[in-house]
């Protein structure tokens, strides 16, 4: 087992792991994500989060928005269809003081997608859980087909996004009190939301049934999660010859188990790999790849 760094550098937040002869022994967290910089450049971030590590003498591999036209450099993206073993050939040095896993991409005229990070956890989960369809939700929810070790293709869908600006700066959740967790509620929305074609039309509902007394009004934000929820795993999986394997859905335990509910809810298998776990798979066999 090789000794190395390793680091998650997003949108919002940043952490970073010390590793020696495979083992964790120290583990940094910071707010310092690349759109939260302030006055520091990522240089700077960069040796304050590592202060006392030892960064020339270990490899250092950074995924996720560190990598993207926002971050410390723009590393281009490996174009799919692309094998997750040929990741760790493909890095790109910064400052020369890290390597920067490259992202994914898609460029089709029916399919126009991005990834960064996802695809290192992705390297992790085809060797803890493999599947031919894995899902992994957030803010921007990914789909991604793979097959024999190699990513065919991906979608992303804005589900979480799209919940939080519906709830906080839309119509629908003007006036509502503070939301409180309902599972029943959850259910009620996967059932709109998986047996509808389209839910655009459903939306302003969530707020009509709220306001004619129908919906308890503390329970919102869980019935429009169901909806989208639904609605996203219906129509992802719909005549997917993958969807009739166990799909793998990589995530914290909390929104993991709302996709295997919602999956569940139309008859399909899954299983959880924690998004973590997968994550620090993935960089220590890109590690292990610099170390030889």
């Amino acid at each position: 087992m090789s000794s190395y760094i390793a680091i998650d550098w997003g949108s919002t937040n940043l952490r970073a792991w010390h590793y020696q002869a495979g083992i964790c022994v120290d583990e940094r967290r910071s707010e310092a994500g690349v759109t939260r910089l302030g006055d520091r450049t990522p240089a700077e971030v960069f040796a304050s989060v590592t202060e006392g590590w030892p960064v020339n003498d270990v490899p250092v591999v950074m995924a996720g928005m560190v990598g993207s036209n926002a971050g410390w450099l723009s590393v281009p993206y490996l174009s799919c269809p692309v094998a997750l073993n040929d990741i760790g050939s493909r890095l790109t040095r910064v400052d020369d003081k890290a390597w920067i896993v490259p992202g994914l991409s898609v460029e089709r005229d029916d399919n126009y997608n991005v990834m960064r990070g996802e695809e290192t956890q992705l390297l992790g989960a085809v060797t803890l859980q493999p599947a031919p369809l894995y899902v992994m939700p957030g803010t921007h929810a990914k789909w991604v087909q793979v097959e024999q070790e190699r990513v065919l293709d991906f979608r992303t869908v804005m589900t979480g996004e799209l919940h939080h600006l519906l709830l906080k700066q839309s119509l629908i959740g003007a006036g509502l009190p503070p939301q409180e967790d309902n599972s029943a509620a959850f259910r009620e929305g996967l059932q709109v939301g998986s047996n509808d074609s389209s839910i655009l039309s459903r939306l302003f509902e969530v707020r009509a049934s709220h306001v004619l007394g129908a919906r308890d009004r503390r329970h919102i934000s869980d019935f429009l999660s169901g909806l989208l929820i639904g609605h996203e795993v219906a129509l992802m999986t719909k005549n997917h010859a993958a969807a009739r394997q166990p799909i793998t859905i990589i995530a914290g335990s909390a929104l993991a188990q709302r996709y295997q509910q919602a999956l569940q809810f139309i008859g399909l298998d899954s299983v959880t790999l924690e998004g973590d776990r997968a994550f620090q798979h993935g960089i220590r066999s890109i590690a292990n790849v610099l170390a030889n």
